[in-house]
């Protein structure tokens, strides 16, 4: 079944491994979706409160106590109402999941500001993905825990996708420029991100993480976050990078 969403998707194009176009084709997106006509406002309105209330449903109750009756019942909607905007639970999810990527591309884009000497992956790109998750923790937890499914991929001209493809340049980028290792970008993309996630997650789940036993009281999630980037970077690099980030670190 199709998604009906308020905001305009980024269009889909046809398969394309060219990635020079994607900043600018979806930033220009993102413009367009700020120009939206009153009854589109509205009806973003009306979407913003049934996510609102499935986030607060998902806390209560978790994702089994999530329904589209009871979503309609927290807004004063009619279940059939509710149809109009999201064809079912799972499109809503999706439409969750959309919405934190759609952050997290905005995000990454600024962080993404040209490196005179170094790799164009930076420490700022990792944390604005931690960041993102941290500004609506119910929205992350829901987004990543509910109604996911393996058929679930990231679709081109989504988001997801352009944030997927953006990490991947990233890294693309700091291999020819001989900063990273010879590696796969995606499986190394893959692996940047489940670190992130599993950080993310973590934070948004656990109330003051990392101060998990007296020993840890010492520690941020700032600490924590600079110490996993820094990882991140070192199992990437190359000699000549090693030697940056251990004269950074006055080693």
């Amino acid at each position: 079944m199709i998604r009906i969403i308020a905001r305009k998707p980024p269009v889909r194009r046809k398969p394309t491994r060219d990635r020079t176009e994607e900043p600018a084709r979806m930033a220009a997106q993102t413009a367009a979706n700020e120009e939206l006509s009153p009854a589109e406002r509205r009806r973003r309105k009306v979407r913003d409160a049934i996510i609102g209330a499935a986030e607060d449903i998902f806390m209560e109750d978790g994702e089994a106590g999530i329904s589209m009756r009871r979503i309609a019942e927290r807004i004063d909607y009619s279940p059939a109402a509710l149809y109009k905007y999201f064809d079912s639970k799972e499109a809503l999810f999706e439409e969750i999941r959309e919405q934190f990527f759609e952050r997290l591309y905005s995000r990454m884009l600024a962080a993404d500001r040209p490196v005179k000497d170094g790799p164009r992956l930076t420490p700022e790109c990792m944390r604005a993905y931690v960041e993102t998750g941290l500004e609506q923790p119910s929205h992350y937890k829901l987004a990543f825990t509910g109604g996911w499914r393996a058929e679930h991929s990231v679709e081109e001209g989504t988001y997801g996708f352009a944030a997927a493809e953006h990490l991947e340049a990233m890294i693309t980028d700091s291999i020819a420029a001989g900063w990273f290792r010879d590696v796969d970008p995606e499986l190394a993309a893959a692996s940047v991100w489940a670190g992130a996630h599993g950080l993310t997650m973590l934070a948004v789940t656990i109330p003051d993480f990392p101060h998990g036993r007296p020993d840890c009281s010492h520690l941020s999630l700032d600490d924590v976050i600079d110490f996993h980037a820094e990882q991140v970077l070192r199992g990437l690099a190359t000699p000549k990078l090693i030697a940056q980030l251990d004269a950074a670190a006055g080693r």
